[in-house]
């Protein structure tokens, strides 16, 4: 079964779909195939996620869904693996052990091979803990075979794993394990690689960006990382996600104004505004203390992008604490902005609270915060109405192939706005082979002239090569 046909369903965020392409590497290395389409599999592979309630009933779904082709379609080996595994072992071999072949936990990623029913790789692996419930200690490496599944001319690179907050409404720390960063060295030989394989633009991720390095006493942190990654010629944007506020220095803001490669966006989950209601979730900080940080990012990085999430409906929010962060929100003016109802998640410090917020009160705050996130972004598109930006293409718009698609610097893939070209790229008709105009190719960087908005997107028309 060495050529099987593998099909991979990755749930949740960009630190587990590093995790999915570690595993397609390992599958790669074994002599798997793979194929897009789940109904074409000989094995599935779902890697799943267990953030919050919704996030965890979605990788039910997918699995029963796989079960599901197991019995009517040509599926013959389903495997599940990720944080759902780590976390709920016992329980998922329990309820789905009849269905599921195999299940791979965080720290069992190299197993995929075995478990999918190949050959055992002979590449170097850690010595696997097949029941263990305990937080997964797992780092992949530079070394570590992995086969991207984004673009091929974009990558997100896991700069540590885990977590050392103790954030009362998150489980992370639970299953993923203590913060544990990897060396720069490290991270710079995966970055060049990467770029040497034509990868343009690297997001680094991890659960807590700006505590990169600490754990190792490094002193320069993410910012000594940045610098380094920098000097890496072949790359065009290096775009940092999740940083905490309270372990970003001046140093890192100093880093992220000067280096040319790093592109000015600031993403930042801050996940309320309320003193009280940030102390109940041992975050710390207040309203007034975000507005001061991110003026300092507004200041030294001027058109700087500002993201950020937020949870309403914490145990205890009263609605003077829901309105000061509306009010927060409205003053702030974030670029991009994402809200959470909260979970009510064991293994937190949140879990012995009640959980006293009615549903429909969470929808409401919710729907509140991103109506007053909706007129400033909309706003802040109309502004740029007339402006020429510098885009990364992305080849066809997914209803037609008359569209183009592409991003800003300031649009993170996946979770953000897009510019939809909709003029500017003809093929060329002089040419044998028409084709599009090199500056109009997927992974091209192209010079556009926005011309309208259409909601959280803009609508333009390229200019020229960027």
């Amino acid at each position: 079964m060495s050529r099987a046909k593998v099909g991979v369903v990755s749930l949740g965020c960009s630190k587990n779909l590093v995790d999915t392409e570690v595993m397609l590497g390992h599958l790669d290395g074994a002599g798997f195939s793979f194929v897009p389409g789940a109904e074409d599999a000989d094995v599935l592979v779902v890697n799943t996620c267990a953030f919050i309630e919704a996030s965890r009933e979605e990788s039910i779904r997918a699995i029963l869904d796989a079960a599901a082709l197991k019995k009517e379609g040509r599926l013959k080996r389903l495997v599940v693996a990720g944080c759902m595994v780590q976390r709920y072992r016992a329980e998922l071999e329990a309820e789905l052990g009849s269905e599921v072949d195999a299940f791979v936990g965080l720290d069992e990623l190299h197993t995929i091979v075995p478990a999918a029913g190949g050959v055992k790789s002979d590449l170097p692996i850690l010595s696997a803990r097949p029941n263990a419930p305990e937080p997964s200690h797992y780092l992949y490496t530079a070394a570590t075979p992995r086969r991207l599944s984004t673009s091929p001319w974009t990558a997100f690179v896991k700069i540590a794993e885990g977590c050392d907050h103790t954030c009362s409404f998150c489980a992370i720390p639970a299953f993923r394990g203590t913060f544990r960063s990897r060396t720069p060295e490290d991270v710079a030989a995966e970055v060049e690689a990467l770029a040497r394989s034509g990868v343009r633009e690297v997001n680094l991720i991890a659960q807590d960006s700006s505590h990169y390095g600490r754990d190792r006493g490094d002193r320069e942190g993410l910012a000594g990382l940045l610098r380094r990654l920098d000097a890496v010629e072949a790359l065009r944007w290096i775009r940092v996600h999740y940083l905490y506020p309270n372990t970003v220095t001046d140093a890192l803001v100093a880093a992220m104004a000067e280096l040319p490669r790093v592109v000015p966006y600031v993403d930042m989950p801050l996940q309320h505004a309320h003193p009280d209601t940030l102390r109940r979730m041992r975050r710390g900080g207040s309203g007034a203390s975000h507005l001061a940080l991110l003026d300092k990012f507004r200041e030294a990085i001027p058109g700087a992008a500002l993201r950020s999430t937020f949870i309403v409906g914490f145990p205890g929010e009263t609605d003077a604490e829901f309105e000061e962060l509306l009010r927060f929100v409205e003053e702030a003016r974030f670029d991009h902005l994402g809200v959470f109802t909260y979970s009510h998640e064991e293994s937190t410090g949140a879990f012995t609270s009640i959980d006293d917020v009615p549903a429909a009160v969470k929808e409401h705050r919710r729907d509140a915060l991103m109506e007053a996130q909706q007129r400033i972004a909309f706003a802040r598109n109309e502004a740029r109405v007339g402006s020429e930006v510098e885009v990364l293409l992305e080849g066809a718009h997914e209803d037609t192939d008359d569209l183009l698609v592409g991003r800003m610097a300031t649009q993170a893939p996946d979770v953000d706005g897009l510019v939809i070209v909709n003029d500017g790229f003809v093929t060329d008709e002089a040419a044998d082979d028409p084709r599009l105009l090199p500056h109009a190719r997927p992974g091209a960087f192209a010079r556009v002239l926005v011309t309208e908005t259409a909601g959280y997107d803009l609508v333009g028309r390229i200019v020229g090569a960027a």
